[in-house]
């Protein structure tokens, strides 16, 4: 089977770094920050009526695969995406798309991925990673979370692409096509901007966008009250992993977008880029605050602990600068 020489860079998070590594390997030479942006990558969700492991769920970040497309789309770059009924078409496709010199990007869950350290490895289904070849026997794996490439079993590739449970992969897989000659940046990076604004200021629902970060500080007010002290801190802990472990979570996807923000300035010229870039890093900040006082109150640490009002407050006092930001990013004017 060909075995392409495909390059991989470490990055922070798994489908911008995918993305960015793909792009990479046509010759694009894009960040993942750039990447993150250009795609939209940062929303927020709480939705206390979808449970995932028992716990509600969060998000934050954007629906699996959107980045991808939206950075295709929007640098006009050709690709491909496919969803099997089988484990065994997906493996065949997978197969003729090596042979035919294209690295392929894909989802997975992390629990079947038997080359992740075991206390990451737990049920979590939109996790992408690059397979670019095939050999003795194993497929060759660039996962961007891990420092260096690494190899995989059909079984266990397989196992991973067809997981259950929510989102469900479904052996979902992408790759390049075809690039232009030219990439022009200015007009991507604007849509990008706006559509990340317009996700998180414009939600009617209180579930996603700016408003469910007010809704979760909202419950983690409740959980004393409404909660048994193990449920109570079961839930803490999820939304902990969600925003700490999982990509690089709430903190990191503040930061990360940030580092895109910077670069836009730079390649638009816009100062003014450069503050919101400067805001949103503190407001990363205030999240690893939250995260770390939520942490210690679910461990009962006997110093240091704040009460459940106060953590409410932490986590608001987050959407309230995120709104400030956003509705001031969503008023600039473009050329």
């Amino acid at each position: 089977m060909n075995n392409i020489n495909f390059t991989h860079y470490q990055h922070a998070h798994c489908e911008s770094g995918v993305t960015a590594n793909l792009l990479r390997h046509q010759g694009i030479d894009i960040s993942e920050p750039l990447v993150f942006g250009i795609g939209a990558g940062l929303f927020f969700g709480h939705i206390p009526f979808l449970k995932i492991s028992g716990t509600p769920g969060s998000t934050f970040r954007t629906w699996p695969g959107a980045i991808f497309k939206r950075v295709a789309q929007r640098l006009h770059v050709k690709m491909h995406t496919e969803r099997f009924r089988s484990p065994e078409k997906a493996m065949l496709a997978l197969d003729r798309a090596l042979d035919a010199g294209r690295p392929v990007g894909m989802l997975s869950s992390v629990f079947y991925l038997p080359y992740l350290p075991e206390a990451f490895r737990f049920h979590f289904n939109a996790h992408n990673l690059v397979v670019y070849g095939k050999e003795n026997g194993l497929y060759k794996v660039s996962d961007p979370v891990m420092e260096h490439v690494t190899t995989i079993a059909p079984e266990d590739l397989a196992k991973a692409r067809f997981a259950k449970g929510a989102p469900e992969p479904k052996g979902f897989m992408y790759y390049i096509n075809e690039v232009p000659k030219d990439i022009h940046y200015e007009k991507a990076i604007q849509q990008g901007i706006k559509q990340t604004c317009f996700f998180m200021m414009s939600p009617p629902v209180p579930w996603f966008g700016n408003k469910a970060v007010f809704l979760l500080a909202k419950k983690i007010k409740e959980y004393p009250r409404k909660l048994t002290p193990r449920k109570a801190s079961l839930y803490l802990g999820n939304i902990i992993r969600m925003q700490e472990e999982i990509g690089t979570g709430g903190a990191g996807f503040r930061y990360l977008y940030a580092a895109f923000l910077q670069e836009a300035a730079q390649k638009l010229h816009r100062d003014d880029l450069q503050g919101f870039s400067k805001e949103l890093t503190q407001v990363g900040d205030d999240w690893r605050n939250f995260a770390y006082h939520a942490a210690r109150l679910m461990k009962a640490r006997q110093s240091d602990v704040v009460s459940y009002d106060e953590l409410s407050d932490l986590l608001r006092v987050c959407g309230d600068k995120e709104k400030d930001i956003f509705t001031r990013l969503e008023k600039l004017r473009w050329q």
